[in-house]
């Protein structure tokens, strides 16, 4: 059993060329790493293999986040996100994350595979605010009233979520290239 770390308020800052792989099963169940994985959130890979990806999350996200992923994987369909993660040693560390469905040769949904980069500022500005309020109602009225708020939040400003964040985490210059390099490697 891997204890839960009490949550530091200190950054991880890693560099903008860092890509952060995993690959799990159909559970959440860790299956395939890369290094940077390892060396930002500080667990071994004896650890995160077989770990539930959860073992990273950190409680100031909102469990409707979550909900939100899950539900959009299992449907089939790749999602992105922003996420604050919680490393080993209780810093965290804030990333982008693009989610994509991989499949058997019969069309089955076989793993899940992110890869995930720093945060700019200012994504982390934007979203931490929504997180926080989303965070309150969920403690307070649960989470299905969280993802009310959400969607109500997304209303407001006539958007999809996808439309939201794509637009909020869009890679700018170089970053654009590199990003799409990377992933053609590793799909």
């Amino acid at each position: 059993m891997i204890y839960r770390p009490i949550p530091r308020d200190e950054e991880i800052k890693f560099s903008k060329k860092k890509f952060i792989v995993s690959k799990t099963d159909l559970l959440g169940n860790i299956i395939f790493i890369n290094k940077n994985f390892s060396d930002v959130c500080g667990y071994d890979d004896a650890e995160l293999i077989s770990a539930n990806h959860n073992i990273v999350r950190h409680p100031d996200m909102p469990k409707a986040v979550f909900y939100l992923v899950w539900a959009t994987l299992k449907s089939g369909r790749p999602i992105s996100g922003v996420v604050k993660n919680l490393a080993k040693d209780g810093r965290y560390y804030w990333v982008i994350a693009d989610l994509d469905v991989k499949r058997d040769i019969h069309g089955k949904i076989a793993s899940y595979t992110a890869f995930r980069r720093q945060a700019p500022q200012d994504v982390i500005d934007t979203i931490e605010e929504i997180y926080e309020s989303m965070l309150k109602i969920e403690k307070r009225h649960g989470m299905e009233a969280s993802v009310t708020y959400l969607e109500g939040f997304l209303e407001e400003h006539n958007i999809s979520y996808d439309e939201f964040i794509q637009e909020l985490i869009k890679p700018k210059g170089l970053l654009a290239g590199l990003l799409a390099s990377f992933k053609k490697i590793f799909s």
